[in-house]
């Protein structure tokens, strides 16, 4: 990036200070080129309550930063070109449109070898931070979702599963997605709020930091 390296606090702070917008990034002094950043937001029925918000927070990475986000439900969707436009409302309008299956089932065992075997393996999941945003329901087979969990790990520098859910009193990872994507992930985090989405900024930024 040739603003340099981002700075997860003060960019926190503006959107907050503007309603939860993201207006803009902000950035420490320029540095060496930062890791592709991968996000992969489920948009299915359960997770319908967070969509928009994870999508905005989305369009606020995608803007400034080398990422790549894709939609996940019982199908896989590239919105990284509709979310890279300047205003936020229209972003969202145009990923919406592309995402034909929001607030359907899901199938993440599916979508994310869908992800791997067209994207993933040829070069965007490589050595990147991937983050993949789901409350861990899965419709399909969940060992398939564990296989291709490990295969992401595999390729990718580091791999964060958010679960808004997580951010509950009394929370337990019992989910059958997440019961077999956990023990391939860096940390389950809870991106539920203004201030645990800060905290996944840092924990992205101190992944992705220059090689």
């Amino acid at each position: 990036n040739r603003r340099g390296e981002l700075d997860p606090r003060r960019t926190m702070r503006i959107m907050r200070e503007n309603g939860g917008e993201p207006i803009r990034l902000a950035y420490r002094r320029k540095g060496k080129r930062p890791r592709r950043v991968v996000l992969l937001v489920d948009v299915s029925g359960s997770m319908s309550p967070y969509a928009d918000a994870l999508l905005r927070f989305a369009h606020a990475v995608a803007r400034r930063t080398p990422a790549e986000v894709f939609t996940l439900g019982t199908r896989l969707t590239r919105v990284s070109r509709q979310l890279r436009q300047r205003d936020p409302e229209v972003a969202l309008a145009a990923a919406s449109r592309a995402v034909p299956d929001f607030a359907g089932g899901t199938r993440l065992g599916d979508t994310l070898r869908a992800f791997l075997d067209r994207w993933g393996q040829r070069g965007v999941a490589r050595q990147a931070v991937v983050v993949v945003f789901s409350d861990g329901w899965e419709r399909g087979d969940p060992g398939l979702l564990g296989e291709q969990m490990a295969r992401l790990r595999r390729l990718a520098h580091a791999v964060f599963w958010v679960n808004p859910h997580a951010g509950r009193a009394g929370y337990q990872p019992v989910q059958s997605g997440i019961v077999v994507a956990q023990r391939h992930v860096e940390k389950l985090l809870a991106g539920h709020s203004m201030q645990t989405l800060e905290e996944l900024l840092v924990e992205v930024r101190r992944a992705g930091r220059a090689r």
